[in-house]
């Protein structure tokens, strides 16, 4: 089986790893967003598909846009490929390319569709308070995650779950459906069934804003806000006219009274009210400094009394 892989991110390098360690499939070329510059704007830095796809001497193109790109176009059709693979390429496809192979295009989707369709669905399923989220593998449509499918698997949310781990699991499983539905689309024609059009959420792009903590949350909410961005780029409150990141806290079942906000300390613990709940800090990022657990940034702090968390 002759495949064209299409990604960018390296969330989804192990799916082509997967192809590419797959006896019965040859990954005849890759495609990928071009080189960009690193997150400090330091140098241009190739993308982690790109990477992966020169250390293992695979024929790739990064072009800069598909639309009337009649020679990338012309590089796809000479590859022959019976299905094109494409997994957070990061730009829309047009229909010349869904085509260009015997199969179609086949994407792996971070969601169980049509729950979270969309750019964001792992961080929003964990926003949402999902109990299960999964991978759909789909025939590409030129809709927005709207085609058909072929196959799909569920990964459980649980109260300890981060966006990291969560896509960790998602591409463990992920990979491994993906290289078991080719096998079946390709050699048993399998059929892809059309999507249900209840439940449709749309996973918006996440904002910055939306890593602020607003304390007249419950902590549930606040918990699962923190989990959605740890360790990196990380929710945060005010706390004494400096920026904290919350890298990890936990909801107490016993709640303590107190107005949202409110912070109330001990020699190792640090407490903020919330609404109808309390959420404890357990890990800290204070402004400009390296990530600390809470007992020891409570040593730091000047005064014990009438603290408050000024984001409210």
């Amino acid at each position: 089986m002759k495949v064209v892989f299409a990604g960018t991110p390296a969330m989804v390098v192990p799916c082509l790893d997967a192809l590419h360690r797959t006896k019965s499939i040859e990954v005849v070329g890759v495609v990928s967003r071009i080189d960009s510059k690193a997150k400090r704007g330091m140098k241009i830095q190739a993308s982690a598909i790109k990477s992966y796809a020169l250390e293992h001497h695979l024929d790739i193109i990064t072009p800069t846009s598909l639309k009337n790109d009649e020679e990338s176009l012309a590089w796809l059709k000479s590859k022959k490929a019976d299905v094109l693979i494409v997994a957070a390429y990061g730009m829309i496809l047009p229909q010349s390319w869904l085509t260009s192979a015997q199969f179609g295009a086949i994407n792996l989707h971070a969601s169980l569709l049509p729950r979270w369709r969309g750019a964001a669905p792992i961080e929003r399923a964990l926003l949402a308070g999902d109990t299960q989220t999964g991978v759909c593998i789909m025939d590409m449509d030129e809709g927005l995650d709207t085609g058909a499918i072929y196959s799909h698997c569920v990964v459980p949310i649980l109260d300890s779950t981060t966006t990291h781990s969560l896509r960790e699991n998602l591409v463990e499983e992920g990979s491994r459906l993906l290289i078991e539905t080719l096998q079946r689309v390709v050699h048993e024609n399998l059929k892809a069934i059309p999507q249900e059009t209840q439940g449709m959420c749309y996973a918006h792009k996440i904002e910055n804003i939306e890593r602020r903590i607003q304390w007249n949350k419950t902590a549930q909410h606040i918990d699962r806000q923190v989990r959605t961005f740890t360790p990196k780029p990380g929710a945060y409150a005010l706390f004494q006219g400096k920026i904290l990141k919350i890298i990890q806290g936990e909801v107490l079942k016993k709640h303590t009274p107190t107005n949202t906000g409110e912070v109330t300390l001990s020699k190792t613990t640090m407490d903020v009210g919330c609404l109808n709940s309390t959420y404890r800090l357990l890990q800290v990022q204070p402004e400009g400094k390296r990530v600390m657990a809470a007992q020891d940034f409570i040593r730091g702090i000047q005064t014990h009394k009438g603290l408050q968390m000024n984001d409210v």
